[in-house]
Parts: C-alpha cells; structure tokens; sequence
C-alpha cells in the first residue's frame, strides 16, 4: 500500500536555495501545501474542506531553504491513532518489516522516507505519532519543543499537545532540518547526563524481556528514577482527559454538524468524548501542572533515556485487545514529554533482521538542538 494520499502525487519546487538544496520531503495530509485540499485521513473532511490558501509555515520554511515537496502522506483519520491504520485509504507498508503495522498518526511520512521515496518527512506528534512511526520504521525522529515548530496551517487536533515534527534516515539529517525548522527559536543547551525511566523499561520487559535488557545496555546510562510513583494509571487518566477536551474543542462541532464515518476504532475514540465530565478535565488541569514540573525537575538534571514504544512492532494482524494495551502503555509512557511540552528524539539504536529496537531522550524545553547533537554523540554510526 503507498505512503501517498490517492490521486496525482502533490510537487512543489523550492521556493529558494539554502541548506536544503536538492532534498525532497513529503508532508502529512494534516498539514497546509498551497492549493491543496488537506484531507486529514477522512473523505468526509476532504468533502467538507476548500484547498489551503497558503502554505503552513513549517512547509514554507523548507521550501525557502532548498528543498521541495514530493508527495503528501496518509494519515489516520484526524491523527487519532498510534498503529496506522486508516480504514478508507489503506494501511501503508512499513518497508523494512512488512509483517508489522508502520506505526501512526504519521504512518504515511515515516513509510515514504524509510522507502526512500522522500529524503526526509514532515508528521505531527500528540501523544506519539511521529515517536511510535519512527521506532516501528527504523527512523530517526523528533516531537520537538511545543509551540516550537508553530502549528499555523495544521489541522488541530488536540493543540495543547499538538507539534510538528519530523522523520530522517539519519541524525545528521534530522539535525540539518531542525536548523531549518527552528530557525527562530533560541537554542538551550542540554544536560549532560542521563538517567533511566525505570518504569519505561519495566513495561518493555512485560512483553520483550530481553529486548528491555538489550536497550538498557545500549543506553549506556547506570543512574535509575521512578517517573510515575507507582501511579501510571494517574498519568493516563490526566492525559486522556485533557486531549480529549482538546479534541472536543478543535472537532466536536464539525463532528456534530457532518455525522463523519469513521473507522471501527477511531469511531469508538471519538464517542468517548461525549462521556467527558467537565469538573474531572478542570482537576485534571490542575495535576498536569503538577506532574509537568515533576519532570522540569528532572530534565533540569539529566536526560530521560526510554525505550521508544513498549513494543518493538505490532503485527499487521494484532489482535484488538493487543492494540488497546499497547495504545494504552504507549500514550502513558509519551504522556512524561507532552505534559511539560519536551523534545524527545528516538533513535533507531539496532534495525534487526526481525525487529528494530529503539532507544528515546527527552530534554529540557528548548534543548531541541542540543538533545538531537548529544544523541548523535552517543550513537554517530547509527542509519
């Protein structure tokens, strides 16, 4: 199945030289190309949607910096999924392992670059939707700082979460992008230690033991913390809650107005919105603030070192209730960057035969640059 949304591939030339001279990348039918209707993954949002005006800002900020559009990708409808699936487009490939789902929201950007059909892709990253492509495909990638990378020309789906992140073959592309990409924004430095997300690993190992202990190995970190307390089902129930309220906000009317078809699954996501007690989401509020300043505390000190997903694949015929838990420990264990909106780079640290294994540091707000050159340190080998 094609990365490429259906019909004509989309191609626009660089609107200037630069850094990026000669590059192509491809785009996630969430975000703005010129002319273009972006379709969000749902024939009922294209029907309902006019070609975008102008481009989103990131797009443009490519395009003047030397590279060109070539193609936008398939989506999961309206980005609320981690697997990649889409019930009305396909499911793309994942090139390397074509046994296994390519990861989503981003599934189509993660497909075309580890293909090579693009240098390099643009996706977006709520609770894991560049992080988890990017382990399932063997790629580098990155959810940047939130806000840094703006959002203008982006489908909101929960914009309190919400960035733009992207794909790369390599760190040393994943870094010549975020130069581009961040252009604007003051660059912070990182720490320079690490520290082990204990209880990350613990939920690797409950599947993939060894795996888990490969991963710690490869991390080349000794010092340990507990993030959750022993009280994950909290972090969950808070980031559930508040992305759903945000969802609410951003979709619920054109929801409520067009009656869309979706997916079995992504159907079921939806509906729970309208079970969402408004007193819960306001405590809620409240907690994240506490549970983001917890991590500020840590990312202050020392890297956080993860395991990228709490799965090296899913396979391309999971059972359901596999799905739901590994969405479940998956938005759980992404939710530590999201609360206090910081980077976090994976890194394919071993594309086996069988599997990747990929390892995730998350660093301070701001420390983007400074996060992707300290991974690059630990693994300079690594595409």
């Amino acid at each position: 199945m094609s990365a490429f949304v259906p019909g004509p591939r989309v191609h626009v030339a660089a609107t200037s030289g630069g850094p990026l001279d000669g590059l192509r990348f491809a785009v996630k039918d969430l975000i703005d190309v010129a002319g273009v209707t972006t379709g969000g993954g749902n024939p009922d949002w294209l029907a309902t949607h006019e070609p975008a005006a102008r481009h989103a800002p990131c797009v443009a900020k490519l395009l003047a910096a030397g590279a060109s559009v070539d193609g936008k990708t398939i989506t999961d409808e309206l980005a609320y999924s981690l697997e990649g699936v889409n019930a009305h487009y396909g499911t793309p490939v994942n090139p390397r392992w074509p046994h296994a789902l390519p990861g989503g929201s981003s599934s189509g950007s993660a497909s075309a670059v580890a293909n090579g059909d693009v240098d390099f892709a643009l996706g977006t990253d709520t609770g894991g939707s560049v992080r988890v492509p990017a382990a399932f495909c063997g790629l580098w990638g990155i959810r940047p700082t939130h806000d840094d990378a703006a959002l203008d020309g982006v489908l909101p789906f929960a914009p309190c979460f919400d960035t733009v992140g992207w794909f790369a073959r390599s760190g040393e592309l994943l870094a010549r992008v975020a130069d581009v990409m961040l252009d604007d924004v003051t660059a912070l430095d990182a720490p320079a230690s690490f520290v082990l997300f204990n209880e990350a690993f613990d939920t690797r190992a409950e599947r993939e033991p060894d795996d888990a202990q490969r991963l710690r190995e490869l991390s080349m970190a000794h010092d340990e913390i507990e993030i959750f307390a022993g009280d994950r089902a909290r972090w969950l129930h808070v980031y559930q809650h508040l992305q759903d309220d945000a969802i609410r906000a951003s979709l619920g009317a054109w929801i409520d107005a067009h009656a869309p078809r979706f997916g079995a699954d992504i159907a079921t996501r939806f509906a729970r919105m309208k079970s969402l007690d408004d007193a819960e989401v306001e405590r809620c509020r409240a907690m994240r603030t506490t549970l983001a300043a917890h991590v500020d505390n840590i990312v202050a000190k020392a890297l956080i070192v993860l395991p990228t997903t709490p799965r090296a694949l899913l396979d391309r015929n999971e059972p359901p209730d596999d799905i739901g838990a590994f969405y479940r420990d998956a938005l759980t264990m992404n939710a530590v960057a999201a609360f206090g909106g910081l980077p976090q780079v994976t890194v394919p640290v071993v594309n086996g035969p069988d599997r990747p294994l990929a390892l995730s540091f998350i660093g301070p707000r701001g420390s983007d640059r400074a996060l992707i050159a300290r991974v690059r340190q630990l693994f300079p080998t690594v595409s």
